[in-house]
């Protein structure tokens, strides 16, 4: 007989979304990473048909661990993208080289840009202020790829989460966890200590976590919840009790 048990349960960050009063109230949460006045701060270009930002001059050891590299062009994910002009070290600029204020992003989240949401956003911040490394699952971190495959290697990762159905049932996986590496290289980056999913509603039944596990290639599976701002993360182990005589 098996038994699916909620295991390693811990919780942390009460940190709460902006709602639909996002101009009003985007400010308004003291548990936000605080903003750093920075010598050099890193710039940016939104490219809307790509749903991401193409990093236009890159400052500091932040890049080192943030961002993937196609056709030899950086380029951050709107979750990486929002972190970092959160904490100040990052200027999204506009066609116009305006810079898009917090609030513009906020809403970029909210609408779901390029495969991101308020869940991913907040489990990402929270990992990410911890110190952990993270990337998006299923996109590796660089390719090396000949000049006339540059364009359809930033396209396939587009289409990869432009294509993707999210709604409250899914069971997908979501981030490639890394530990905190100050030797971290994106040409070698080694294997993630866990993958994450992320969850909502009821726990996943054991034919759902079957089917999610078989996707990790043997890398430890970690299931996290978000609601209200509260981050929680569990693992599931099966227990096998004795045949009572």
């Amino acid at each position: 007989m098996e038994i699916e048990d909620w295991a390693g349960g811990s919780s942390d960050s009460d940190i709460t979304a902006p709602d639909s009063d996002i101009e009003d109230h985007c400010y308004a949460y003291s548990d936000f990473p605080k903003l750093q006045f920075r010598k050099d701060i890193s710039k940016a270009r939104w490219k809307q048909d790509l749903g991401m930002a193409e990093i236009v001059s890159n400052k500091g050891k932040l890049w080192t661990t943030t961002g993937i590299v196609r056709g030899g062009k950086l380029y951050s994910f709107l979750e990486d993208t929002l972190f970092l002009a959160e904490i100040g070290a990052l200027h999204l600029l506009d066609d116009e080289d305006k810079c898009i204020p917090l609030e513009d992003i906020y809403k970029k989240v909210a609408e779901g840009v390029g495969g991101s949401s308020w869940e991913s956003f907040e489990v990402y911040r929270h990992l990410k202020s911890l110190g952990y490394i993270i990337k998006r699952h299923g996109v590796c971190w660089s390719i090396k790829r000949g000049k006339s495959e540059e364009n359809s290697s930033i396209m396939e990762v587009t289409e990869l989460f432009s294509s993707m159905e999210i709604n409250e049932e899914s069971k997908r996986l979501v981030f490639d966890v890394y530990p905190p590496n100050s030797k971290f290289r994106k040409s070698n980056p080694g294997n993630p200590i866990f993958i994450l999913c992320i969850i909502s509603g009821n726990p996943p039944t054991k034919k759902q976590i079957e089917e999610v596990e078989g996707q990790c290639e043997g890398i430890p599976l970690k299931f996290c919840y978000v609601e209200h701002g509260r981050v929680s993360f569990f693992s599931f182990n099966q227990i096998e009790l004795p045949v009572l005589p």
